[in-house]
């Protein structure tokens, strides 16, 4: 599989910009802009990037359905969605480390070099019935920016991490969407259901070794009660919710994304 890049100049969301193309675009295809004017993250955030100096892109996958003749991408699940993920966040932290910059990922697909972040995903998959029908991975990552609006409170580079070097944006993207594409096909292969839960399996232990304060104490924040906690993350449920045990009482909770977030 190999990714069709279209690059532009400027636009006001990679992920906006694909969900307007992506009934005319090949699977696979991917749009980078130079310049996002209202790039978005998780939670409803912005991402602030300097035109030129980052990568801002968006990568579109079209799934087979059961019973549809035409095979794009093998059929995924709705319940599977958190696959991708995985697959996305693994691929960023593989990319970051042939350049030699160690990094983790924080829930459910921030990447974070301590306590300060690098790069950070906002996926939106389409569901037909029970299964995906397209998926839009979209991927902010800092490279060369070194001077960061004072409001974001904890941003950092690939330049921060390796000051003697400058990085081509295009060799980047194109890097990444190697690892990212033979993750894709290796992730997404399977005939049988027990091969297909042996690689899921497997792409689960990946993703958990890479994951940012795992079994270690940290302070977190219960949207839903309105309250903050010690507590120490114990792994993900079988659809990625977080399980995180709180220390005062030894109790294991599930936690769905936006129903918690840690205290940096």
């Amino acid at each position: 599989m190999k990714a069709d890049i279209i690059w532009l100049g400027s636009t006001d969301s990679t992920n906006e910009e694909a969900r307007r193309r992506i009934s005319d675009i090949d699977n696979l295809s991917v749009l980078s802009a130079l310049e996002q004017t209202s790039g978005r993250g998780q939670r409803g955030n912005t991402w602030s990037s300097a035109p030129g100096e980052n990568l801002t892109f968006s990568i579109v996958l079209k799934f087979s359905i059961p019973g549809n003749i035409r095979e794009i991408l093998p059929a995924v699940k709705a319940y599977d969605q958190f696959i991708l993920t995985e697959i996305a966040s693994v691929s960023m932290v593989r990319f970051l480390y042939r350049h030699g910059i160690d990094v983790q990922i924080k829930w459910p697909n921030d990447i974070y070099i301590g306590r300060r972040k690098i790069c950070g995903m906002l996926i939106e998959n389409s569901i037909r019935g029970s299964h995906l029908s397209s998926s839009i991975i979209g991927i902010g990552l800092n490279i060369n920016q070194r001077n960061f609006d004072v409001s974001i409170s904890n941003p950092i580079s690939m330049s921060f991490c390796r000051p003697e070097a400058h990085f081509d944006i295009h060799l980047c993207l194109e890097e990444f969407l190697e690892i990212f594409n033979d993750n894709l096909s290796r992730y997404l292969t399977y005939t049988t259901e027990n091969e297909r839960d042996i690689v899921y399996r497997n792409l689960r232990r990946e993703y958990l070794s890479d994951l940012w304060l795992l079994n270690e104490p940290a302070e977190f924040y219960d949207v839903t009660a309105s309250r903050k906690f010690q507590g120490m993350i114990r792994g993900l449920s079988p659809v990625g919710h977080i399980l995180i045990e709180d220390t005062e009482n030894g109790r294991v909770r599930e936690f769905a994304f936006k129903e918690v977030s840690y205290i940096i």
